[in-house]
């Protein structure tokens, strides 16, 4: 089965939750979207808290540019939160033609406009 390789950019309260979800879902998503998705990256600065999910340590990283910039990533998700650096990796995800899920509303309230345009221009919608 075809796989969807997935780079999670921050991993709190959220990004562990999507992790959780990801893992108990897989077969559910694998057979309604006909592709397993698969964590390939996790990005994070604090790579040692525990947060009550079991992840590989081999794919934790604290290089979320090189996440975005991986070719075996296929969807970037971002949920850094704040407008700086995670503006700049959406937009170079976006850029390298990859979709992008995030929940940050404050990057979107500032930035949508930029990031829609950027999204559909590089055909993934808006």
């Amino acid at each position: 089965m075809k796989e969807i390789g997935v780079g999670l950019l921050g991993f709190g309260t959220v990004g562990a939750g999507v992790v959780e979800g990801l893992q108990r879902n897989a077969t559910l998503l694998a057979e309604r979207v006909g592709a397993k998705p698969v964590m390939r990256w996790i990005a994070d600065l604090d790579l040692d808290r525990d947060r009550g999910v079991k992840v590989d340590k081999a794919i934790m990283t604290r290089d979320a540019k090189a996440v975005v910039e991986d070719p075996n990533v296929d969807v970037v998700v971002e949920l850094i939160g704040g407008v700086g650096i995670a503006r700049e990796l959406v937009v170079r995800a976006l850029e390298l033609g990859k979709p992008v899920v995030t929940a940050n509303k404050k990057m979107l309230a500032e930035y949508g406009a930029e990031l829609f345009g950027l999204a559909a221009k590089k055909r993934r919608g808006a």
